[in-house]
Parts: C-alpha cells; sequence; structure tokens
C-alpha cells in the first residue's frame, strides 16, 4: 500500500513559516512532515544520521535544525532516546478523518510509540473527538 502525505496550502501562511523560517527550516520542516517515516499519527521513529542523509546535510547542520525546531518554533520534539520524533501540529491537519481503518491504524500506530509523552504533545492539536479519545487512552 502507497503511503501519501498531504502538506495543507496553509503551511506557507503559518507564522512561524511566514515570518521566521529560512529557506533551509522551510525544507527541513516540509522534509519532516513528509519523509519516508511519516506516520498517520505525527509520530515516528528517525536517526539523525537518516535525516542527514536524506537531506545531504552534516549532522552538525541536523543538529542545528533540530534545536531550532524544538527550542524556538517549539514544532517538533524529538526524543534522542528512543529516536523519536513528534510534531506538535499534525492532528490539526492530518487527523480529521474517522473511520474503521483510520482507527485501527491509528492504534496500531500508536501501540509501538515507547515515549507517551510525545502522543501527549500531538494529542492537544487534534480535534477530532474520536481520534483524540484514543491518544488520551495511552497517557491516562
Amino acid at each position: 500500500m502507497a503511503k501519501y502525505r498531504t502538506v495543507s496550502v496553509d503551511f506557507w501562511n503559518h507564522p512561524v513559516v511566514l515570518e521566521k523560517m529560512t529557506p533551509e527550516d522551510k525544507y527541513f520542516y516540509l522534509y519532516l512532515l513528509t519523509n519516508p517515516q511519516i506516520t498517520q499519527i505525527g509520530i515516528y521513529k528517525i536517526r539523525k544520521e537518516q535525516m542527514a542523509f536524506d537531506l545531504g546535510y552534516s549532522i552538525e547542520s541536523v543538529e542545528s535544525l533540530m534545536d531550532r525546531f524544538t527550542d524556538q518554533y517549539k514544532l517538533v520534539r524529538y526524543n534522542p532516546e528512543t529516536r523519536e520524533l513528534a510534531i506538535k501540529s499534525w492532528g490539526e491537519f492530518n487527523l480529521h478523518k474517522g473511520g474503521k481503518t483510520v482507527m485501527d491504524c491509528v492504534i496500531t500506530e500508536l501501540l509501538e510509540v515507547e515515549d507517551y509523552s510525545l502522543i501527549h504533545y500531538v494529542a492537544v492539536s487534534i480535534k477530532k473527538h474520536e481520534i483524540l479519545s484514543l491518544y488520551e487512552s495511552f497517557y491516562n
């Protein structure tokens, strides 16, 4: 089954993207939203070395970008021990539809998350109640 990720055109109007990000930051953020490791739940395992390889960057550049995205922009969280990355606004832009297939996928992927604090981090942006309830069941 092919995986597709849609990036909302509102991406370009987000205040942080519009007013603060450099072209390199925008490229990196698009990568975080669309790379092959991305999941339906917005939390996925990825090594910084993989990011560097995929983007053609040095490890130092990826470290610098990750620092900006976690500390300055506050758009992602990364657990270096579990190598899991969470995208804060994932639920706002990607978790609109429910249904059995989507819900089964969400449950399967949530069961694979090691750092449950990342589940809470993503959950705050989920507007669809049935999906939010699933996330909450993992950290409450």
